[in-house]
């Protein structure tokens, strides 16, 4: 969650409250409509009540550069793209959308520390088509689970902001469908439309 580093709210409680204080005064960027920083703000908006205008843009790199200019004044931005203005104070990181900190942003809150429940995150998986044989399953699954658990691997994760999570098919079926229920009602409530 990134705010220009002009903007008067430093922490998130104080976002909220500016917000709440101005209804629709605010707008919120994104890389464009149902991208992640798109509905991570719907999300946002919805688990706090908050009026504020979406904005989208066609990719991450105008909405940066409309947030340093102050046109826009949140977004809600993966990790990789904007740490480096984060790092030189071009723009201040008022939470991460995670359930914990990252580690590379060790001081700035995960954003569930305000608004208890919310977690953000993208992530990549591997699938295989339905008919492949659960033997076939099983291998692929424990050779990806033995690579990222290496030290290398996960420290290399780790640079870009990516933590990774070993688990069985079963499980994976399960995280994707509960992702798909959780996402639907945020495209749903927040009236996202395909482009």
């Amino acid at each position: 969650m990134l705010v220009a580093s002009s903007f008067p709210a430093d922490i998130v409680e104080r976002f909220i409250a500016a917000v709440k204080a101005s209804p629709g005064k605010f707008n919120m960027a994104s890389a464009g409509n149902g991208t992640p920083p798109h509905v991570a703000g719907e999300l946002f908006k919805t688990m706090t009540g908050l009026d504020m205008l979406h904005v989208p843009y066609r990719g991450v790199t105008p909405a940066v550069a409309d947030l340093l200019a102050g046109q826009v004044h949140v977004l809600f931005d993966p990790i990789p793209s904007s740490i480096g203005y984060v790092r030189t104070g071009k723009l201040r990181a008022l939470a991460v959308t995670t359930v914990q900190r990252s580690e590379l942003l060790p001081d700035t809150p995960s954003l569930a520390e305000f608004v208890p429940g919310y977690e953000a995150s993208t992530w990549f998986g591997i699938g295989a088509p339905r008919a492949t044989p659960t033997d076939i399953v099983a291998k692929l699954s424990a050779a990806t689970n033995a690579v990222l658990a290496e030290p290398a691997m996960k420290a290399r994760l780790a640079t870009l902001g990516v933590r990774s999570f070993l688990g069985s098919p079963s499980e994976f079926r399960m995280f994707i469908a509960a992702e798909i229920a959780k996402w639907s009602k945020v495209v749903k409530a927040a009236g996202i439309k395909p482009a």
